[in-house]
């Protein structure tokens, strides 16, 4: 006989939530999940009403769920908030061109304004070109560094006030167990955190970070929604990967472990003896960073030099440092200077401003927007 929802008790139970254990029907799934993501939000004070918030588009499952999740919750709990699509072309053949396309049909179908960058804008160099410098080992240190960077700086191109993620439960109890694998501890001090201030200006959230994978995917495939589901061509061999085998084995005996975790890494506190590194800006590009100059900046010295592992190695890492100027210029291109970049802000504002008393279309778009979809002015670029 068929089992009745554990919630509503009327409709037919189709799914048992790996969560709880609940075997609800659809409509409760739907509304629980939501109802936890909207608590999420509130309980954390992730937001502030009138705030441009960016969400970080990849086409995926995670990021796909996030943006129709925060559309709706925007307009059913009304936050107030203008809401962006923005994402990174790191320039991976058959992978990343395939989602962007996803992304493309995603802005048409939740009508948010979209904004895309790409690691070859920014600095030069495509992750198909870092991998045939590198190899396959550690491109996701170098894809991983550009990446954070590189919202950052779309978000500042757009004048966001904040970036929400699509990392959920899973992610961040591999990343706890990673950080605790490699004995990092100004990581693991941060990683469990729900939001944090990304170059210094920008503030970043993850609202997904009590929602398990299984549950996004659930929503996901009764949704129907359109999103890309094929791995990154380069993450086979990444370090994560072995994290995310360990957790699902760990999970499939206890089926709480992922919450667990997190429960546990919240927990932690570093020892007051322990000296965390000082945050600083880099000195090239002025990104925030623990050293002189910033790892994105260290990683692209390595590459225009030729010895592409001078990033990744501690000793040469520390005598890159050292040199606050650049080596002659080749491949790479000279990143937009972070300051620059919060002025560029500050105009957008005024200029958007100006739309209560100008027409929209009278307003030029500032030039670092002019390549892309932008909303820079209520209609966007023209």
């Amino acid at each position: 006989m068929p089992r009745q929802c554990d919630i509503c008790q009327s409709a037919r139970a189709i799914i048992r939530r790996p969560k709880t254990g609940q075997r609800i029907c659809k409509e409760c799934f739907f509304y629980v999940f939501e109802t936890e993501v909207h608590h999420t939000i509130v309980d954390n004070r992730l937001f502030n009403r009138g705030a441009r918030i960016g969400i970080g588009a990849s086409g995926g499952k995670d990021s796909t769920v996030l943006a129709y999740v925060m559309k709706t919750l925007n307009q059913r709990y009304d936050y107030g908030l203008e809401l962006f699509l923005l994402s990174v072309d790191e320039g991976i053949s058959g992978y990343r061109d395939d989602s962007l396309e996803t992304v493309k049909r995603n802005q048409k179908q939740y009508e948010l304004p979209l904004k895309i960058v790409s690691y070859e804008q920014l600095y030069g160099w495509s992750m198909d070109s870092i991998v045939e410098a590198v190899g396959r080992k550690n491109n996701c240190t170098f894809c991983g560094v550009f990446r954070r960077q590189a919202l950052d700086r779309g978000a500042l191109m757009l004048d966001l006030d904040h970036i929400v993620t699509g990392h959920n439960a899973d992610d961040v109890a591999e990343t706890i167990l990673m950080n605790v694998l490699r004995g990092d501890i100004p990581r693991l001090g941060r990683c469990t955190e729900i939001a944090t201030v990304g170059d210094g200006y920008i503030g970043r959230s993850k609202p997904f970070k009590y929602a398990y994978e299984k549950e996004i995917v659930m929503y996901a495939y009764l949704k129907r929604l359109d999103y890309f589901s094929t791995e990154c061509t380069y993450s086979p061999n990444a370090y994560r990967g072995y994290a995310r085998q360990y957790l699902k084995d760990l999970e499939s005996v206890r089926p709480s472990a992922i919450i667990d975790i997190i429960h546990a890494g919240e927990a932690m506190k570093v020892a007051e003896t322990v000296q965390l590194p000082k945050l600083t800006s880099c000195s090239r590009c002025g990104y925030i960073s623990s050293n002189a100059v910033c790892k994105a900046c260290v990683l692209l010295e390595g590459l225009e030099r030729g010895i592409p592992k001078m990033g990744i190695s501690k000793q040469s890492g520390q005598a890159v440092a050292i040199d606050a100027q650049p080596v002659c210029r080749g491949k790479t291109v000279e990143p937009v200077h972070f300051d620059q970049l919060r002025e560029q802000a500050l105009e957008i504002r005024r200029l958007r401003k100006q739309t209560t008393a100008v027409p929209s279309d009278s307003i030029a778009c500032p030039e670092l927007c002019a390549e892309s979809v932008c909303a820079c002015t209520e209609d966007g670029c023209s």
